[in-house]
């Protein structure tokens, strides 16, 4: 027996023209222009036409991404695509989840990830943060390595995603970083290797933003989920509009829980999970952290016929 989840990919995944293969498929179409509408700004020409610094900045990623993984959400369901019996999403992805499940909106949702995406990034001044991927070293030593450096030297370096079992990023000072990567390679890690991005996210110098998340989540519409949902900050299924408002909140300066999530979906008797929206790093992730499940894609037509096909 068939059992599917849903999952969204977060930061990291966008490319310049990743929605070009839809042409002029209404869902797609529809959900970009109303995207767009939500922000004042058009959507639609950033992701087709770049250029890829503007698309990168976490300010543009966050609604990007946000806006190009429900977009295929809405094509897959416009096609006939069955509902999950659960839905996940990776950190920014889990907003994506969040409006499949019918809690937000996609209008609140847009302005809102622009919000944490300014909230995150004003957090810490830029070029003082950075993270790190830390490959081929057990998690739990991780941990405890990124730990004692932070005690021996006053810098703040923390577990920030929990990837799969062998690939756990870090983030935190810049010197904390740096000092982590050494460390960690001569513990054993096969590499450590420095993430191009703007600010420490998922650490505890992201705390600021938490209050001005938290000022606009209060001002939010939420609704019930339709689809059970699992926050990747404690692994808590979603309940109430406020639980979810908490959840979300704390998700912003704590560690991206994956591992567990992919763990905890598979515990529910998920057989299949499907990746909704552009890339394929959580089908790989998946891989690494459940063999036993089944994986999919849907970020074009090819793809959601492809995930039709194997889902009967």
């Amino acid at each position: 027996m068939t059992t599917l989840a849903f999952v969204f990919p977060g930061q990291g995944s966008q490319t310049v023209g990743m929605l070009d293969a839809w042409g002029d498929h209404p869902a797609v179409r529809d959900t970009l222009a109303e995207a767009s509408a939500a922000l004042g700004e058009d959507l639609a020409a950033l992701i087709a036409q770049g250029p890829k610094e503007q698309l990168d900045l976490t300010t543009n990623t966050q609604p990007v991404m946000l806006s190009a993984s429900v977009a295929a959400w809405r094509a897959w369901r416009a096609e006939g695509g069955a509902l999950p019996a659960a839905v996940a999403g990776h950190s920014l992805g889990e907003y994506s989840a969040l409006v499949a499940a019918g809690v937000l909106s996609l209008a609140d949702a847009v302005p809102l990830v622009r919000l944490r995406a300014q909230a995150m990034q004003a957090a810490v001044p830029v070029g003082t943060g950075g993270m790190a991927a830390i490959l081929g070293l057990p998690a739990e030593k991780v941990v405890e390595l990124c730990a004692e450096l932070a005690a021996a030297s006053g810098e703040v370096v923390e577990a920030a995603n929990f990837n799969d079992p062998a690939q756990t990023v870090i983030a935190g000072s810049a010197a904390g970083i740096a000092l982590a990567c050494e460390k960690l390679k001569a513990a054993g890690a096969k590499r450590a290797l420095p993430l191009a991005v703007s600010a420490p996210f998922h650490s505890s110098l992201i705390r600021p933003a938490a209050e001005a998340l938290r000022e606009r989540l209060a001002q939010t519409t939420l609704k019930a989920p339709q689809i059970p949902l699992i926050h990747n900050v404690d692994l808590s299924w979603a309940g109430t509009p406020d639980e979810i408002r908490d959840a979300l909140v704390r998700q912003t300066y704590s560690a991206v829980r994956w591992v567990g999530t992919v763990q905890a979906l598979a515990a529910r008797g998920i057989t299949h999970m499907v990746e909704c929206g552009p890339g394929k790093v959580l089908q790989g992730l998946a891989k690494r952290i459940e063999p036993g499940l089944l994986t999919a894609g849907i970020a074009d037509p090819a793809s959601l016929a492809e995930t039709r096909a194997l889902l009967g």
